[in-house]
């Protein structure tokens, strides 16, 4: 018998393509993806973690943006059983809409979405350059789940869309390739970013 995730879904037949990530995306089966930090004393601790649970750790504490906290719609709660809920129900409508395994689809959205390179400022001479850099995998996934994120909270802010509907729709997108997808632009605009300060 095998272990579902959430007790639905088989990750047992989920490939990450990209190369560079594959040691960073775990998928180890488990019914609930909630350890409890149990992994937190060990060096690239995150990378044991279920990706799943990195979303949902994510959903509970997006970041910050703009030096100040971003604005979550009351669903930001750091409550684990809300961020766990708002997941379940984004990836019910992710099998609903693609018939396929949201997981499947989560974890290729975030390799579609992962950003190669970033930007640093380079003081020389009392003047100051822009100079594209390679970004870590570990840094690549956690950037693209926190624009995953903070693009489906900003898109249900002030709007009647629920979390969850949001947080689908920008998994879609990015596996999709959609220019609608917060994540996706925001890699676009890092590495033209990095192209034009070569």
């Amino acid at each position: 018998m095998s272990i579902l995730l959430f007790n639905q879904w088989d990750t047992s037949q989920i490939k990450v393509e990209d190369l560079g990530l594959q040691k960073y995306v775990s998928l180890d089966p488990i019914i609930v993806p909630k350890t409890g930090a149990r992994y937190a004393g060990m060096r690239f601790h995150k990378s044991k973690a279920n990706i799943v649970e990195r979303l949902i750790n994510r959903v509970m504490v997006t970041g910050h943006k703009g030096k100040k906290h971003k604005i979550s719609s009351g669903h930001q709660t750091g409550k684990a059983s809300t961020a766990f809920d708002i997941v379940q129900k984004a990836f019910k409508i992710i099998e609903q809409k693609l018939k396929k395994n949201p997981v499947e689809v989560f974890v290729k959205a975030v390799e579609n979405a992962a950003p190669r390179e970033e930007i640093i400022t380079i003081e020389y001479g009392g003047a100051r350059y822009p100079k594209p850099v390679d970004i870590s995998p570990q840094r690549r996934i956690d950037f693209v789940l926190k624009m995953m994120t903070q693009g489906a909270y900003q898109k249900t802010f002030s709007s009647k869309r629920t979390a969850e509907d949001c947080l689908a729709d920008e998994i879609m997108n990015a596996y999709g390739l959609s220019p609608n997808s917060a994540a996706l632009a925001k890699k676009l605009e890092l590495e033209r970013q990095g192209d034009a300060s070569r």
